[in-house]
C-alpha cells in the first residue's frame, strides 16, 4: 500500500480570491544535518511528559538535541544501492530494486536513544513508537541489524507502523530507507503509560530529501547466517570532548557496562588508558589495573557462510562482545575524545595490535549490512595490524575470542602533538574469557609485555602490516555490498521488538 498523498485543498478558493499580500522575503530553508553517527530519534521523559528530539553526532550524549522539524536530512551522506539476492532481505523487493539509505552505513550508523527514560519512569519500562504519517513520493521503512547483519524491522509505511522500545537503551545500526526520490515528511509519535495512570506522549516530524536513485550493480549476498543475539551495531560517533577522573591504581575487574580504550596527554606524556563509565564522572584507568571479564553470556555459535569462516567452523562456539550494548556483557570500544587529545594533537591516531597471547584467536570486526563483516584485527594473520582513528571519535566493534582463557592484547597508539612531535605508547589489555577463568590471575605489570610476544594459539607473533583506515571503513563496507537498506512495497517479515 502506497503512502497517502496529502494535498492541502481546504480554503483554496478563499486564498485564490484574497488580495495579494505585500511582498516579503521567503523564509530560509531549514539547515541540513547529517545522519551519520546521529541519534535520529531521542526519547526523554520529564514531569508528566515525553519528548522526541534529534541529536547530532557532534553533541554530548546527554544533550537535549534539536527539534526534528527544524532541520533537514539528506541527500548528502546517504547512498543508493540495489536489493541483494538474499532471502533474509526479500522484504525489500525483487533483487536489484533501487533503494536509498539515509546513512552510508559502516561505522557511521545512526541510532535510536531511550536512555533519557529511566527504568521505573513509565509502566512496563517500555515506550511505543508509531509511524504516524508519511508524506512523499515513495515508501519508507526503518530497521536495525544484528551483529551478523540480520535485519529486524521497526517501522514500515507499507507494513507495521508501531514498535515497542525498552527504556534506558541506545539502539544502534538504525537504517532509514526510501524507494523514490523527492521530499518526505515523516511524522513519529511516542507514547507511554505513566505509573500512576494516564498517557505520556509527544510527536515530531522529520524532513528528508532523497536524491535521484543511481545504484551500482546488484549485490551478491553471502550465505544467510544462523541465529545470533538480538543486538544491533553501534557506529563511530564524534561527540563532545570528554574528561574524567584518573584512577588511583585500584585493581578492577569489569564484566558489564561501557568502557573505551584511548590515549591521553598526561603532563606532556602520551598514555593509553581505559575509560570506565561505571563511575560518574568516568574514571580513566591504567590498563595494568584492569581485567575485562567476558562471561559465558557472550557465547554464541558461528553462523554459516564463507563471510564468517574467519571465526571458525559454522556452529562452533566463540565469545562475542557485540558492537552494540547487550545487557550483562562488557561493552568495549575505543575513542580519541579526551580533551587533551582533541586540543593537544593534530591528525589521526594510529591504533596497532602488536601481539596477542592466549589459548585461542582474537578478532575485531564491524558488522556488514548484508551479513558481510569487515575485519579490523585478526590475530590469526600477520601482526602488527593497524587502524587509523580520526580525532574526537568514539566507536565500537565486535570483539571475538575463539576459546576460553586468559588473553593479553599488546596495543600501541601513536599520534602527533600540535607542535609536531610524534608520541607513542604501548600497553597490554588483559581479558579473562569464560566463567571458569579466574580474572584475578589476569593482572600484570604496567608494561608492554605482550608486544612482539606469542600470537594466538601459542605461536610466535607474525610480522608484517595489515593497514585499514577506520575512517574509510564505511566506504570499504559499501564496496563490499555492506549497506544498510530497508524499503519496499511488499509485505515485510513480522517485526521484532528490540531487546
Amino acid at each position: 500500500m502506497r503512502p497517502t498523498r496529502i494535498m492541502a485543498l481546504a480554503g483554496a478558493a478563499l486564498l485564490a480570491s484574497a488580495a495579494p499580500a505585500p511582498a516579503s522575503a521567503a523564509p530560509a530553508p531549514p539547515p541540513r544535518v547529517t545522519a551519520d553517527g546521529a541519534d535520529l530519534i531521542v526519547v526523554t521523559a520529564g514531569p508528566g511528559r515525553l519528548s522526541l528530539r534529534l541529536r547530532e553526532a557532534g553533541e554530548a550524549p546527554d544533550a537535549a538535541g534539536r527539534e526534528p522539524g527544524s532541520v533537514r536530512l539528506g541527500p548528502a551522506g546517504g547512498l543508493t544501492a540495489r536489493v541483494p539476492a538474499d532471502p533474509d532481505f526479500a522484504f525489500l523487493g525483487a533483487p536489484g530494486t533501487a533503494v536509498w539509505s539515509l546513512s552510508a552505513g559502516g561505522p557511521g550508523f545512526p541510532a535510536l536513544d531511550t536512555t533519557g527514560v529511566r527504568p521505573g519512569t513509565v509502566r512496563g519500562d517500555v515506550v511505543t513508537l508509531d509511524l504516524a504519517g508519511v508524506r512523499g513520493p515513495g515508501s519508507f521503512a526503518a530497521y536495525t541489524l544484528s551483529p551478523w547483519g540480520r535485519p529486524t524491522i521497526l517501522l514500515d509505511s507499507d507494513g507495521a507502523t508501531t514498535t515497542r522500545l525498552p527504556v534506558g537503551r541506545r539502539l544502534g545500526g538504525l537504517a532509514w530507507t526510501f524507494d523514490a526520490p523527492g521530499e518526505y515528511r515523516l511524522t513519529f509519535r511516542v507514547t507511554a503509560s505513566a505509573p500512576a495512570g494516564g498517557t505520556l506522549h509527544d510527536e515530531a516530524s522529520y524532513l528528508v530529501e532523497v536524491p535521484a536513485l543511481a545504484p551500482g550493480e546488484p549485490v551478491v549476498a553471502a550465505t544467510a547466517p544462523g541465529t545470533a543475539p538480538a543486538t544491533s551495531p553501534a557506529g563511530a560517533r564524534a561527540l563532545a570532548v570528554q574528561t574524567g577522573t584518573p584512577a588511583a591504581g585500584a585493581r578492577t575487574v569489569i564484566s558489564a557496562g561501557h568502557v573505551d580504550m584511548g590515549p591521553q596527554l598526561d603532563g606532556g606524556a602520551w598514555r593509553v588508558r581505559l575509560k570506565d563509565d561505571s563511575t560518574s564522572p568516568a574514571t580513566w584507568r591504567e590498563l595494568a589495573d584492569v581485567v575485562l571479564k567476558v562471561t559465558d553470556k557472550a557465547k554464541v555459535a558461528v553462523p554459516s557462510g564463507a563471510g564468517y569462516a574467519f571465526l571458525g567452523a559454522a556452529g562452533s562456539t566463540v565469545y562475542l562482545l557485540p558492537q552494540s550494548q547487550q545487557s550483562g556483557i562488557v561493552w568495549p570500544g575505543w575513542n580519541t575524545q579526551h580533551e587533551s587529545v582533541v586540543n593537544g594533537t593534530r591528525g589521526n591516531v594510529t591504533w596497532r595490535l602488536k601481539g596477542v597471547t592466549g589459548p585461542g584467536e582474537f578478532k575485531l570486526f564491524l558488522t556488514g549490512s548484508f551479513g558481510t563483516p569487515e575485519v579490523l584485527f585478526d590475530s590469526a594473520k600477520s601482526l602488527p595490524q593497524q587502524v587509523s582513528i580520526p580525532p574526537n571519535t568514539h566507536a565500537h566493534g565486535n570483539w571475538a575470542f575463539t576459546r576460553a582463557g586468559h588473553y593479553q592484547l599488546a596495543v600501541e597508539m601513536t599520534g602527533t602533538t600540535i607542535a609536531g612531535t610524534p608520541v607513542s605508547d604501548t600497553r597490554t589489555l588483559s581479558v579473562a574469557v569464560g566463567d571458569a577463568t579466574d580474572a584475578q590471575a589476569g593482572f600484570g605489570s604496567d608494561d608492554d609485555a605482550a608486544a612482539g610476544g606469542a600470537s594466538a594459539g601459542g605461536g610466535l607473533a607474525r610480522t608484517g602490516a595489515n593497514v585499514l583506515a577506520a575512517a574509510g571503513v564505511g566506504v570499504l563496507l559499501l564496496a563490499a555490498g555492506a549497506l544498510v537498506l530497508i524499503v519496499t512495497r511488499r509485505r515485510s517479515p513480522k517485526p521484532g521488538t528490540p531487546s
